[in-house]
């Protein structure tokens, strides 16, 4: 028996209650599952329902943004659970690829997108599962983000 606690139990811990699954905003599906892969659709930043908006390098600073990365990150855990049944299907995150909205001189967006990639480091990673949570990542500074948003985060998982 093991005394790793559950995805759940560290979810509750760090008090992130995870929200239904949203209902895409243009012509795609929220999630595909193909084999053991399921691809997460970009979900952009959101705060208090809204698109949390901003543009790194004018209007919006890093730490700020590494905040919007991590509410994303709840998103995406909301809809891979709503793909998988139960976070615990979840055999490792494969690859997060974040755009982050920023101006031609802003370089930061790798430290950004580290809000996301913490979080799913703390939900996944375990004494029992070592590599769970340790994924590849790619993070693109863009011109323009949908409705303004200042981050929009995609996931590949691997699942049971």
């Amino acid at each position: 028996m093991s005394t790793t606690p559950s995805i759940h139990d560290r979810l509750k811990a760090l008090g992130i209650e995870l929200p239904p699954l949203a209902i895409p905003a243009a012509a795609y599906v929220p999630f595909v599952r193909t084999g053991n892969l399921v691809f997460i659709s970009g979900h952009i930043a959101r705060r208090d329902g809204k698109p949390w908006v901003g543009k790194l390098g004018r209007d919006m600073d890093t730490a700020t943004a590494k905040l919007a990365a991590r509410a994303v990150a709840i998103d995406l855990l909301g809809t891979l659970h709503a793909a998988t049944g139960d976070l615990e299907n979840v055999v490792r995150i494969v690859k997060v690829m974040s755009l982050v909205n920023s101006t031609l001189d802003y370089t930061e967006q790798h430290l950004v997108t580290n809000g996301c990639s913490e979080l799913l480091g703390e939900v996944f990673t375990s004494d029992e599962y070592p590599h769970r949570g340790a994924h590849a990542r790619s993070a693109f500074g863009v011109a323009q983000i949908p409705l303004g948003a200042c981050v929009e985060i995609e996931l590949i998982a691997e699942v049971r």
